[in-house]
């Protein structure tokens, strides 16, 4: 039965995704505006998949689709943030932006759906896999608390530099191409070595979300189908999320602390039972004190809040190749 909801499911992704490319800002930048409507839009769909789950597979499945979608949109978030990190290190200009994040987003759903299955069979054969995945938690709910930007140094990707090892770096876009041939030989350009990163950090991210969502249950279906609804519409809250991280002051405390309960009831599982509606009620009680917290601090400091919100994105290092890049080209 569950192959054909994996088929299913499959398929409604894929109508998605086409929708998503074909319908949202086709070829230019998308306005705040029309972000905001379709995010709200990717939310209310998200969470009416509920409904559905709770028709076909029951309230319990329902309550775990709803935790693990609120807990991997939560974690979107801070993937969305580290793209903004990456696209301003490269240089990458705003119309060639959209085009990237949806190779990324296609990258996260693949690299997560290997992540799923391998982790459910691990589970299987190897219980002990559960507090290994609970550890796992608790380091990355400590990156998070010391924050995302400490984290991120595409100088010191392992992707990217194998990348500039093998092909040496064009300086400018060359109208979005990926690869260009001049003097005879193929260079690559700041929008490849740019996905590279992606790509480098949607495999950190598979490694880091997953745990979380085992935390929560062991169907891959509802894992991989909460994963999906998380990230496919992240191209337009992409728009959006610079303003929002402005604004929650304490975004990367709430998300840590988040995770850190997780971990710790995946950690006490064997011998404190959680159901799925406390699991729920949880975390969306977590998230309210959050944002609770971040809207009391921005009162008390009227003055901070609007520094962080001017805040500079800071200056591209496009293409900036390394020492070692340079070394490598004749």
């Amino acid at each position: 039965m569950q192959i054909v909801e994996f088929g299913g499911l499959v398929g409604v992704l894929i109508v998605l995704l086409i929708v998503d490319l074909k319908f949202f800002a086709p070829r230019r930048e998308a306005t705040f505006r029309e972000s905001a409507i379709w995010s709200i839009g990717w939310l209310a769909l998200g969470l009416a998949v509920t409904v559905v789950v709770l028709v076909l597979n029951g309230s319990e499945a329902a309550i775990n689709y709803m935790t693990v979608y609120l807990i991997e949109r939560s974690l979107s978030l801070d993937n969305l943030f580290v793209f903004i990190l990456l696209f301003t290190y490269f240089g990458v200009p705003h119309e060639r932006r959209a085009r990237l994040l949806f190779w990324g987003i296609i990258a996260a759903l693949v690299l997560r759906g290997g992540a799923i299955l391998g982790g459910t069979a691990l589970i299987e054969q190897f219980h002990f896999v559960l507090y290994v995945l609970g550890v796992l938690l608790l380091v990355l709910a400590y990156r998070i608390f010391k924050g995302v930007s400490e984290n991120v140094d595409p100088s010191k990707n392992l992707v990217v530099r194998g990348v500039r090892k093998v092909f040496p770096v064009t300086d400018d876009f060359h109208e979005g191409h990926w690869f260009v041939h001049q003097d005879g030989q193929r260079f690559v350009t700041p929008l490849f070595l740019c996905l590279a990163a992606i790509v480098a950090a949607d495999i950190a991210f598979a490694v880091d979300s997953i745990p979380a969502a085992f935390a929560i249950t062991r169907d891959p279906l509802i894992i991989w189908a909460g994963n999906v609804f998380a990230l496919v519409g992240l191209r337009a809250l992409f728009v959006l999320v610079e303003g929002l991280i402005k604004r929650f002051r304490y975004l990367d405390e709430t998300i840590a602390i988040v995770l850190a309960l997780i971990a710790v009831k995946l950690l006490i599982e064997e011998w404190v039972k959680i159901g799925p509606v406390l699991n729920l009620a949880i975390v969306a009680a977590a998230f309210a004190a959050g944002i609770a917290a971040s809207l009391i601090g921005d009162r008390r400091d009227p003055e901070g809040a609007q520094r962080r919100r001017d805040e500079p994105d800071g200056e591209s290092e496009a293409a900036k190749p390394d020492a070692e890049s340079e070394a490598a080209q004749p």
